[in-house]
């Protein structure tokens, strides 16, 4: 018997984002427009609170759970800025990032064979973590047409015995939009009738933009909701709004039950989070919080350049992202699907885009952008990407 690769990871394909990235890489003038990334440094007391910690000798073990101190702050953040009440010693678990706190949360709650219903378009490592850990993720569809709002009629129809949790995302990569609290109570509601957990993925919190219209763009989690802590899991990283996707640090908040669960995979897998990227989140979260702001000012900018660009392309048609730092245009009009639209972009104009393909079945017509790049170089895209259409 010839000895092979594991079937689970047999099952994982290149996300189309991976795939944009590989192909960009051998084009040396190519503009990233294709990963979520911030452009900006982390942030100097960031950095120096890790440098100090070196020269302190901090770089022994953790708890499984995280540093005491860390975890007092992201518990303190979350009572202030989110309305959510969590024990630091006994509900908070520090993570290599968000992926990692999906994976432990997914292992701390559902079963093989269990189903979990996973936004449609939406992030590919949800689907790609769901089966990691023998589940079936059940794509929910979101449209367009109702700002990519949850649909509870349509979700209805996906419940079987099997289904144990429902995934959200707000603000929402791709689509750059933004479930409202009266949404969020559906979800909610939806998910007390049928006995599901929910997993909050809200590392986007910070990216809320103010178009100066009647609809306030706020973020919500859902698990400052009436009877919903103690079903929700939220999710919560350090990567995009302080600039540390590299320092691999997130966070997740649930429940003691299932937030001890997590500690004990977390121990298993990997001991601890790097203690010197933890004194850096400490520092990131208690320290000056400028550098957020003008991030978030920088790219309110870059969104209405690159948006009002698109939509001056034939056959695009692209909606003012309310949050994150994501333009997904429909690109129906063009006549070409969205793989073969970003392949085009990219080995023609040398600028990287994600097909919404990539997405789920739902993304298919649509282009994922990220804007998280200076507006010189989105100019000089959206330049290049029109001589190419």
């Amino acid at each position: 018997m010839s000895l092979e690769p594991s079937q689970r990871s047999r099952k994982l394909g290149l996300s189309g984002i991976r795939e944009i990235f590989e192909k960009a890489q051998k084009i040396p003038d190519v503009i990233r427009l294709e990963f979520g990334e911030p452009d900006f440094e982390t942030p100097e007391n960031i950095k120096s609170a890790a440098i100090r910690a070196i020269n302190a000798g901090k770089t022994k073990y953790t708890s499984s759970a995280g540093l005491p101190e860390l975890r007092s702050a992201i518990s303190s953040k979350l009572g202030k800025e989110n309305n959510v009440s969590y024990d630091p010693s006994k509900e908070v678990v520090v993570t290599a990032g968000a992926t990692s706190a999906i994976n432990l949360a997914f292992l701390s709650t559902v079963d093989v064979g269990d189903e979990i219903l996973v936004p449609d378009p939406g992030w590919a490592t949800y689907a790609h973590a769901v089966s990691l850990v023998g589940a079936t993720p059940v794509p929910y569809a979101m449209h367009e047409s109702t700002s990519y709002s949850f649909e509870r009629e349509s979700a209805e129809t996906l419940i079987t015995p099997k289904t144990k949790a429902i995934l959200i995302n707000t603000p929402c990569n791709p689509t750059g939009s933004i479930l409202s609290r009266k949404n969020l109570s559906e979800i909610a509601e939806f998910a007390i009738v049928h006995n599901l957990f929910v997993f909050s993925d809200e590392v986007y919190e910070k990216f809320l933009y103010d178009d100066g219209g009647s609809v306030r763009n706020e973020h919500v989690s859902i698990a400052s909701l009436p009877e919903m802590k103690e079903r929700t899991v939220t999710i919560n990283a350090f990567s995009k709004t302080y600039a540390m996707t590299g320092w691999r640090l997130g966070y997740a908040a649930a429940p003691e039950p299932f937030s001890a669960a997590m500690t004990k995979i977390n121990a298993a897998q990997s001991s601890c989070v790097s203690t010197i990227a933890q004194f850096a989140a400490l520092e990131a979260l208690t320290g000056p919080q400028d550098s957020v702001s003008r991030m978030i000012t920088a790219f309110a900018k870059r969104r209405e350049v690159l948006v009002q660009g698109l939509n001056e392309f034939s056959g695009f048609a692209c909606p003012m992202p309310r949050g994150a730092f994501y333009a997904f245009p429909n690109v129906r009009g063009t006549g070409m699907n969205s793989y073969s639209l970003a392949m085009k972009i990219v080995e023609q104009a040398h600028v990287a885009v994600v097909p919404g393909s990539s997405f789920g079945s739902q993304g298919e017509g649509y282009l994922r952008l990220a804007y998280a790049n200076s507006v010189e170089n989105i100019q000089e895209a959206l330049s290049r990407i029109h001589k190419v259409l």
